[in-house]
């Protein structure tokens, strides 16, 4: 396979090059006149100006974790490191610049051209984060690969990219939906609720910092939480490959092929079928833009199935022509098929008659709607838990634990496509955001609405695709440590429920979700409590604002979100990279072999059940302010709005962490497994 194993960092390439060509594209369309264009600078500066600090901070937190490799692990997983951390903030800086230039444009288009060219523009936006996770991450790990995964005493070194990836992932994430709900809290309760204006006032200090918050916390956000999954399927399964025994291998490859070139060939399969990924990522892009001129929820539905669907054809003929067994193809489909299983229940419990119900409870007020949508969240987890069940199942009979693995890279293959429909969503957000602060009218508005709308849903879609990636991700990790401890200790490793290091650990597992998400809960909370300080503040002591006569100081709120994310977004980050090196070096690999699986479970219940809730108080909300059960301004319209208030965190910072704190557990173990095995 030597001679195959530079082509995943070309393809990266040119998925590359294809991410330029659409933002090219992208700016080609107008951005219109000078109100709405110096809007859209503020939220560009402002986004940027949160990165760039996000950045520096993560920059010496990866460097003492960096140090910490270089003399315990060596040069080689260091190196590693440093790839995964910088291929994975690239891959978020580029997707944010790209939304943060399409939104006005959008806006824009909106406004001259109609919803055609508004959804091209807001597509092509989102696309360019969608084929950035997928490009560089294959550009990185497939490098990183070429350098050490063809040496069976080196291939350790590639699980550093991993965990480079997540450190970036966790920051991220928590940094920028720390950011977004503070601001959006702030600006909903003070603006909706208090002084009785529009979504997306320009009289609104908070509205600037809410519509930066939806690119810094759901484009480079998700953007590097998908990224840190989609490598670490790969890594998981590559890691598995390399301890399998000869009878495994020989049922995965039945061709008499040499033990050597059996064991390559599984290695090197993650990474080919990702390359194969990302061009039906490609023809699925261009699919989408070819059916923008019809319904445009039909046209993201087609390019979303159709994807996958290539996929899977195209997979069969490159296993079948690497001479690997068929099993682990149908491995690879039972994957796929349960990603869509859990992205279409999710469309269901947030955009479907569960929504209508939280909504219609808001008639005896809030605690109603809390009490319905945490029902709706509970009952979202079972479908979905089920499907993760199920491809457990059939890939394991299928191809033992290498199934779970490759099963992983099934489902996250076609991420180029996924992440594309899951930005456009902000991007969207931020044209309607935009076309309101503007004042474009009525008619502008209503696009850019029923492309909002879409968008929830397919952000919601997304948000249930990530939690699904990183369950099977994470758990493809936590086999490969389980793998590695067997390998370096020479006898099977097991662990035992009778064991009591196993059931502590299993405990101290269960107990870090809850933890994490009460501080990021709390984290959004009081930087809210600051954000509505400074909001009325500006409304009582600003002369004219709430008249329309005066200027908001917007730049206060996003330096307050800004400092609040950044200042509380340190403490989930040393809480989930410390606890495996602790559990591990101190109770053993047993201990840590159970906080990986409770932590899993935790986790997976956790993010299925606030991710659910959230989009669907949200989506309730909505389903009001159409007009519905009194509309705007209704007893209805105020308990929902409380109802979407709580739901925000719940969505879009501690749901979200989740995911993020599982794979960051398990590649951190999987890591430091040869120095406690």
């Amino acid at each position: 396979m030597n001679d195959m194993t530079l082509l995943p960092p070309v393809f990266g390439l040119v998925g590359l090059i294809a991410a330029f060509f659409i933002y090219t594209l992208v700016k080609k369309f107008p951005d219109g006149e000078d109100k709405i264009k110096k809007i859209a600078d503020d939220i560009h500066e402002g986004a940027m100006v949160f990165m760039r600090r996000e950045y520096t901070m993560l920059a010496m937190f990866a460097g003492v974790l960096l140090i910490l490799l270089f003399f315990f692990l060596g040069t080689g997983t260091a190196i590693a490191f440093t790839a995964g951390a910088l291929s994975s903030a690239t891959a978020g800086w580029i997707g944010m610049y790209a939304a943060t230039r399409a939104n006005v444009r959008t806006t824009t288009a909106a406004h001259t051209e109609g919803a055609a060219a508004a959804l091209t523009v807001a597509f092509f936006g989102g696309s360019v984060m969608g084929l950035a996770v997928a490009s560089l991450g294959l550009i990185g790990l497939g490098l990183v690969y070429f350098l050490y995964g063809a040496d069976p005493g080196t291939v350790h070194n590639i699980h550093g990219f991993g965990m480079g990836a997540s450190t970036v992932a966790l920051f991220s994430r928590v940094g920028g939906g720390i950011f977004t709900k503070s601001a959006d809290i702030g600006a909903d309760l003070v603006g909706k609720l208090e002084a009785g204006i529009p979504e997306d006032d320009p009289r609104n200090p908070g509205v600037i910092a809410d519509n930066v918050g939806d690119n810094v916390g759901d484009v480079a956000g998700m953007g590097s939480d998908i990224f840190e999954s989609y490598c670490g399927a790969m890594i998981a399964t590559i890691a598995m490959a390399s301890t399998l025994s000869v009878a495994n291998l020989g049922n995965l490859i039945p061709g008499g092929m040499t033990e050597a070139d059996s064991r390559s060939a599984l290695m090197f399969l993650p990474l080919a079928m990702s390359s194969i990924g990302l061009v039906c990522s490609l023809i699925g892009i261009a699919i989408v833009r070819s059916r923008s001129g019809s319904n445009p929820a039909v046209a993201l539905r087609i390019g979303m199935m159709v994807t996958p669907t290539m996929f899977i054809a195209a997979a069969y003929w490159g296993i079948t022509n690497m001479g690997i067994s068929v099993n682990v193809w149908w491995a690879v489909v039972s994957g796929a098929i349960g990603g869509v299983v859990i992205g279409l229940v999710t469309e269901y419990y947030t955009s479907s008659s569960p929504v209508v119900r939280i909504a219609e409870a808001g008639k005896t007020g809030a605690a109603t709607v809390i009490i319905t949508g945490l029902a709706v969240g509970m009952e979202s987890v079972v479908v979905p838990l089920l499907a993760i069940c199920g491809i457990i199942f059939v890939s394991t009979e299928l191809a033992g634990l290498y199934g779970v693995g490759i099963a992983a890279v099934g489902l996250l293959a076609t991420v180029g496509m996924t992440m594309a429909v899951d930005a456009y969503g902000p991007v969207a957000d931020n044209a309607g955001g935009i076309a309101e602060m503007g004042g474009l009218g009525e008619e502008t508005r209503a696009i850019t609405d029923s492309l909002d709308e879409l968008g929830n849903t397919t952000a919601a879609m997304g948000k249930g695709f990530a939690i699904g990636a990183a369950a099977l991700a994470a758990l493809a990790i936590i086999a490969a440590y389980v793998e590695t401890i067997a390998y370096v200790r020479g006898e099977s490793f097991v662990l035992h429920l009778g064991d009591p290091m196993v059931l502590i650990g299993l405990f101290i597992g269960g107990i870090v979700p809850f933890l994490i998400a009460a501080i990021t809960m709390t984290a959004v909370g009081e930087a809210a409590m600051e954000m509505i300080e400074e909001i009325r503040r500006q409304f009582r002591e600003i002369p004219g604002l709430l008249e329309g006569n005066a200027d908001p100081d917007n730049a206060k709120c996003v330096d307050i979100a800004t400092t609040a994310a950044l200042k509380r977004m340190i403490v989930p980050g040393v809480i989930a990279i410390f606890v495996p090196p602790a559990a591990g070096f101190i109770l053993g690999a047993e201990a840590l072999g159970g906080v990986l699986a409770g932590g899993l479970l935790g986790c997976v219940l956790m993010a299925l059940m606030m991710a659910n809730a959230g989009g669907a108080w949200d989506n309730a909300k909505k389903h009001v302010e159409k007009g519905n059960l009194g509309g705007k301004g209704s007893d209805v319209h105020t308990a929902t709005v409380v109802g979407d208030t709580v739901g925000d965190p719940f969505k879009d910072t501690s749901g979200p962490s989740m995911n993020i704190l599982i794979n960051v557990m398990a590649i951190v173990s999987l890591v430091i497994a040869p120095l406690i095995a």
